[in-house]
């Protein structure tokens, strides 16, 4: 909820850096949103009433409890069911969605929860005519799990991640350490590639950084992917990454955490560069520093590092 609410901050002041000074919420949001707070908290007192028409004021919280249900064979309760097509979520994702997986073995619940994102109206509402949604893809019993930023191109062409220049050069990258695609499990922090405000018109092919409330909404559904799979050890490739797992607060700059190990929902967790670090910058001490990353993942997961693997990348 925190960091639903830190994005939202976030976002607003964004849109207030660029001129705008309303943001309309409809009735049925904040009563959505009432009905969250009762639920979850239990101890909320009050809480400020929007309409497009008068300001803010507070007002008494509903005190009745929301209706329990029995869950399908997967949830995912949406904290805000706003209209996805109304003003309340004009350059705002809704509040992020809480995911709950159904009992079962990892290939059940790793495809519930697959239908389930694949299928989530606002990300649905996100892809460009001719792209799809992107899901992680590889192996459910990965001891190695590799978190990117979003799909680009050709990755939200094909509807799978890491399959760009960026994918090519992580292949490398794992067949150096010993692996093989299928024998990691590769997801991105979003399932859509992220487009530009008011980016009507623009190269359809450019790719953006995602906004902190589109992060926030992908969190729940990579942290149940995490989850499933249930990783020794998970690698975050680049800031966004980074950001999404750990909090962009936790820290000031991205060489502050870059090869120490931090931690995500209590799984160790390696912050190094994004593949494209090394397009851009192809040298052998470029592409060493990614790799004494990499050796230190390659050693929490129990996998054999030979001296030759040692040496790789080394100066000469």
């Amino acid at each position: 909820m925190r960091l639903a609410l830190d994005a939202i901050q976030e976002e607003l002041r964004r849109l207030k850096s660029i001129g705008v000074s309303t943001v309309a919420v409809s009735d049925e949001s904040v009563a959505a949103l009432r009905r969250v707070l009762v639920a979850r908290a239990g101890l909320a007192r009050e809480i400020v009433k929007i309409s497009p028409s008068r300001p803010a004021a507070p007002a008494a919280l509903a005190s009745a409890t929301p209706k329990p249900y029995e869950p399908p064979p997967y949830r995912v309760t949406p904290m805000v069911a706003a209209p996805l097509n109304s003003a309340a979520t004009v350059g705002l994702p809704p509040v992020p969605p809480c995911v709950t997986l159904p009992d079962g073995d990892k290939r059940l619940r790793w495809a519930a929860l697959r239908d389930r994102v694949l299928n989530d109206p606002f990300s649905q509402a996100q892809v460009a005519v001719g792209e799809k949604l992107v899901f992680g893809v590889g192996s459910l019993d990965a001891k190695i799990l590799l978190v990117g930023d979003a799909p680009v191109g050709a990755e939200a062409v094909q509807g799978e991640p890491w399959v760009g220049p960026a994918g090519q050069l992580l292949t490398k990258m794992l067949q150096a350490m010993g692996l093989k695609r299928d024998d990691v499990y590769l997801v991105n922090m979003m399932s859509w590639r992220p487009k530009a405000p008011g980016s009507e018109g623009s190269d359809p092919l450019a790719t953006w950084a995602p906004s902190a409330g589109e992060i926030a909404y992908s969190l729940p559904f990579l942290s149940a992917q995490i989850e499933v799979v249930d990783p020794v050890v998970v690698v975050a490739l680049g800031l966004t990454a980074a950001q999404g797992l750990l909090g962009a607060s936790t820290f000031k700059a991205f060489s502050d955490i870059r090869g120490q190990w931090q931690t995500h929902a209590g799984k160790p967790v390696m912050v190094t560069y994004h593949p494209n670090y090394i397009l851009r910058h192809d040298s052998n001490r470029s592409k060493r520093m990614i790799w004494d990353d990499l050796l230190k993942v390659m050693a929490r997961a129990s996998l054999v590092i030979s001296e030759k693997q040692r040496g790789f990348f080394t100066e000469r």
